[in-house]
């Protein structure tokens, strides 16, 4: 069976498209975190702020802005930056169900459009009230929940098992790529603009997306218009064993029950705890004790992200090298990556918590954790499609429920245990947050595993 090259293929063409979908939609999750720094009236006290470190930033002339300001007390502002989980979370599993029955192409585009659409909707929802704002972002989570599993369900059929981890990782990257470009732009666009900007020119950037999805992407190989017959017969001829013959029966008790699984979901959680702990205070630890403001270092807020997505990539490649050049057991690629993608994370940020002022190291401490985790991204991240490719949406749907909630609670958490904003209290967060990563990576490598389980392939005989 000839391997087919991966230049100008149609599953590369699908890798880049969905990256570039996944650009979009984290664009449009972190832009807000920035605009509400210029959607919010200027108090009194906001000019004279005192952070635990000295400012490094010259203050910044403000441009004549037009966009209208709110005000909005904390609790608000921390129920607008959650209110995103609270609908992403509802539809993980459907979303893996769906583009099971369904298919994934248009589960997944029409998802981020919806995400598109409520984007473009934002500064109208803003005027109306906080509570409209609410709404708007539950909706965004609701649209945006799907894309993972819709993916993941659509690798199923168009990545072969050896370039898993290269396909999926270019795939996913989208992701971080799309913090590390929306974070110090909606800087730029809210200063040289103003905040309303931030959400048409991202909500027109997605757009585009919309109509190359709809035009050059199919749901499997053998339904793919300009697919070559060697391409097909390769990836088909790759996963015909792994694959099981039926779409309608699901095996929920054996799902629920598999360790393997578990091992993933506890893992995700762990990981995802840090992960949204810093996405969504990261700007307020640089402003508070460090004495940076988001607005002048975007890039800074960036630079974690930066490293977590060159370092996804690379382990991506690493991975399936590992696994076919020299033949080492994919359950021992996945755990090696997710203890390191894990652990390594955890140290770094207890280092972070003693740097004191020196901001040079604190930034790169933090960006080093932040970066090494990029690497769990071909370790848990996806040993979904290992154990069950025929479900590997429906595993995600579920590992991604659980790991939503670090997403609604770990910044609340984080935000109550650092209410003087002293150096101690980060201390104690950034504790917590390696207790829970070190956790989870002994967890997968005690029960996690690297094959199809049973259950995901005789589901004719169990019926």
């Amino acid at each position: 069976l000839g391997i087919s090259p991966a230049c100008c293929s149609s599953r590369y063409g699908l890798a880049f498209l969905s990256c570039y979908g996944f650009f979009v939609a984290y664009a449009l999750r972190v832009n807000l975190s920035v605009a509400m720094v210029d959607m919010l009236k200027n108090r009194s006290s906001a000019n004279t702020s005192s952070s635990v470190c000295p400012h490094h930033s010259n203050p910044v002339p403000k441009h004549n802005h037009t966009a209208s300001v709110y005000d909005w007390d904390s609790e608000t502002q921390g129920w607008i930056l959650g209110s995103f989980f609270y609908g992403y979370i509802l539809t993980q599993i459907p979303g893996g169900y769906f583009a099971r029955k369904y298919g994934a192409k248009w589960l997944f585009g029409i998802g981020i459009l919806c995400t598109v659409i409520f984007t473009l909707l934002t500064p109208v929802a803003a005027d109306l009230g906080a509570g409209y704002l609410i709404a708007v972002r539950v909706l965004e989570g609701i649209g945006e929940g799907v894309s993972f599993p819709a993916m993941h369900a659509m690798w199923a059929s168009w990545a072969p098992p050896l370039e898993r981890s290269r396909l999926l990782t270019v795939s996913y990257t989208g992701a971080q790529l799309g913090t590390v470009v929306a974070l110090p732009l909606s800087g730029q666009i809210c200063f040289y603009l103003d905040w309303t900007y931030v959400f048409y020119i991202f909500g027109a950037v997605g757009l585009l997306w919309f109509f190359l999805w709809a035009c050059f992407v199919s749901n499997n190989p053998s339904s793919h218009k300009r697919i070559t017959e060697a391409e097909k017969t390769y990836i088909m001829g790759s996963l015909k064993n792994e694959l099981s013959p039926t779409t309608d029966y699901i095996p929920w008790t054996s799902i629920l029950k598999s360790m393997p699984l578990w091992a993933i979901v506890v893992a995700h959680f762990s990981y995802n705890w840090t992960f949204y702990t810093l996405l969504t205070l990261l700007p307020t630890y640089m402003n508070d004790i460090l004495g940076f403001s988001i607005q002048q270092n975007g890039m800074l807020s960036a630079l974690p992200y930066l490293g977590c997505w060159l370092l996804a990539l690379l382990g991506g490649q690493l991975a399936d090298l590992l696994r076919e050049r020299y033949l080492i057991r994919t359950v021992i690629v996945r755990k090696a990556f997710t203890i390191v993608g894990m652990v390594g994370p955890a140290v770094f940020l207890v280092a972070a918590g003693y740097t004191g002022c020196n901001y040079v190291l604190a930034v790169a401490c933090l960006s080093i954790s932040s970066s090494l985790g990029g690497i769990s991204a071909s370790g848990f991240n996806i040993n979904h499609l290992d154990i069950a490719p025929s479900y590997a949406g429906i595993l995600l749907g579920i590992t991604n429920s659980f790991a939503t909630i670090p997403g609604m609670v770990g910044p609340v958490i984080a935000r109550t245990l650092t209410k003087s904003n002293t150096i101690p209290e980060w201390q104690i967060v950034f504790y917590i947050s390696a207790a829970i990563n070190i956790f989870g990576a002994i967890f997968f490598t005690i029960f996690g595993k690297g094959t199809v389980q049973p259950w995901a392939v005789q589901s004719i005989q169990i019926q």
